[in-house]
């Protein structure tokens, strides 16, 4: 029996400017992706339909059987679009937090694309499915292809960048447990434009970049501002991701990185219950592919 599996690339937000309000409730972003080396894990294999089991440590906070289940619903576009009546049983192992800032479900929907396209044959370059991740959310099209991108209009308009500096650093993910609502966080968002980005390298996001849903966050759920703050002791580079409530941190090697998450596990993990770590470098690709697609030809 044909099988695939696929990695739901964690995402991380670098910065995040929110420049102003669009028609439609969303929100003009300028932001920067970056993917770490490991996430949520899917599987699959060919079946007569489409069905889709959920395990892992995350698994309760999502109904497996929910007919709005993103990795679903992905696999029912690809279907429709490219593969009419075939079928696959999938099975996602949740590691990631739900509601978190790092992309889970787009993360996962993302995943689904891929795992398709290669257990269906379809060989199919990437950029012929961004219409269907932008269907099913903002995120989902840099989710796709999972390498360091340059987002704007609502996060869904990329340009796919190499980011100095990024390159064999470490990472530390810490979540306080806390599940928050994007939809609530960019309602709180205090609706002053900050200005624009003022470069893609690491340092001058270090130095000048922001992300400018963390004061409404931190409002909302107290513990992301602790957090941020004992990230910020052991790295001079921590960010909450999207709208939280995950926050990162970027270390020059595993060992300092390992070090600082033993810390947080010593400070937070007896009082907040469910606070989560993870370890990862981040996700260094070239979108040979998504850079090919013709709308990008002349980019």
């Amino acid at each position: 029996m044909t099988s695939e599996t696929e990695i739901a690339y964690a995402k991380l937000n670098l910065a995040l400017h929110v420049r102003g309000r669009m028609a439609g409730g969303y929100h003009a972003l300028e932001t920067v992706f970056a993917f770490c080396g490991d996430g949520d894990h899917l599987s699959g294999v060919d079946a007569k339909s489409l069905s889709l089991t959920v395990t892992g440590p995350f698994k309760d906070a999502l109904e497996d059987e929910d007919e709005n289940n993103l990795v679903l619903r992905a696999a029912r576009a690809v279907a429709d679009a490219f593969a009419p009546e075939r079928g696959a049983s999938l099975r996602l192992d949740k590691r990631l937090p739900v509601a978190s800032g790092i992309g889970g479900g787009s993360a996962d929907a993302a995943a689904a694309i891929r795992l398709l396209n290669r257990l269906w044959r379809l060989e199919r370059p990437l950029y012929d499915f961004e219409a269907i991740a932008g269907e099913l959310g903002a995120d989902v099209p840099a989710c796709l292809f999972s390498c360091s991108a340059f987002g704007t209009g609502k996060g869904d308009e990329l340009r796919f960048v190499s980011i100095g500096g990024l390159e064999g650093r470490h990472l530390l993910l810490a979540n306080p447990g806390k599940a928050v609502s994007t939809a609530d966080i960019f309602r709180r968002w205090h609706g002053r434009d900050g200005g624009a980005l003022a470069g893609l390298e690491l340092s001058s996001l270090q130095k000048s970049a922001r992300n400018d849903l963390e004061a409404a966050a931190v409002a909302l759920v107290p513990d992301i501002g602790e957090l941020l703050s004992a990230l910020g002791r052991h790295s001079d580079f921590a960010r909450m991701s999207g709208s939280g409530a995950t926050c990162f941190a970027l270390f020059d090697s595993a060992d300092a990185a390992a070090t600082a998450r033993d810390d947080l596990r010593a400070q937070f993990g007896d009082h907040w219950p469910g606070f989560w770590t993870m370890t990862a470098q981040p996700r260094i690709e070239a979108c040979d592919d998504a850079a090919s697609a013709p709308e990008r030809a002349t980019s």
